[in-house]
């Protein structure tokens, strides 16, 4: 791959994480303002239920505990995934990066020249560099789709609640 090509990769993937960024930005947004309304809508429904014991809606008081219980579970279920990912990845990228420093020890101790083992240290380094780069992209990427997974549960459960509220 060219590093032409690999800019290309690059930008679209930058791309990608900022347009998910943004989606996840609003869902949040979203949330909040369900959420309002839906704690609103509640209270007003315990509100009734104080004033006359026979208006209370126990069918809807069950729910806020267990709806919250279910949106959270999935919630945590996504990050776990999320950092069960990142932590594999995270681990197979130190065992290369070590291969390749030793790699790179080797040729630096072998090199015929002091001017070779200089090559020999510079060619790791600026490897090393283009990996990190890349590794960051990729961490970056893996929690921004973190993210919005751990959120898609709690934002679905909030905003089916204010509109199954607003009747």
């Amino acid at each position: 791959m060219t590093q032409f090509d690999k800019a290309v990769k690059t930008g679209r993937r930058l791309n990608g994480d900022g347009a998910r960024a943004a989606m996840t930005a609003r869902a949040g947004g979203e949330m909040l303002q369900a959420a309002g309304d839906v704690i609103t809508a509640r209270m007003e429904i315990m509100a009734a239920g104080l004033t006359d014991p026979r208006k209370i809606d126990l069918k809807e008081m069950s729910l806020m505990s267990s709806e919250k219980t279910e949106a959270l579970s999935a919630s945590a279920a996504a990050l776990t995934r999320t950092f069960g990912d990142i932590g594999g990845r995270v681990g197979s990228s130190l065992m290369t990066e070590a291969g390749l420093a030793s790699k790179a020890a080797s040729a630096m101790a072998t090199a015929a020249t002091p001017a070779a083992a200089m090559q020999a240290q510079y060619s790791y380094a600026l490897g090393w560099w283009s990996r990190a780069t890349s590794q960051m992209l990729t961490l970056n990427s893996e929690l921004l789709k973190g993210q919005a997974d751990a959120l898609r549960p709690i934002h679905a459960t909030a905003v089916a609640n204010a509109k199954r509220l607003k009747k």
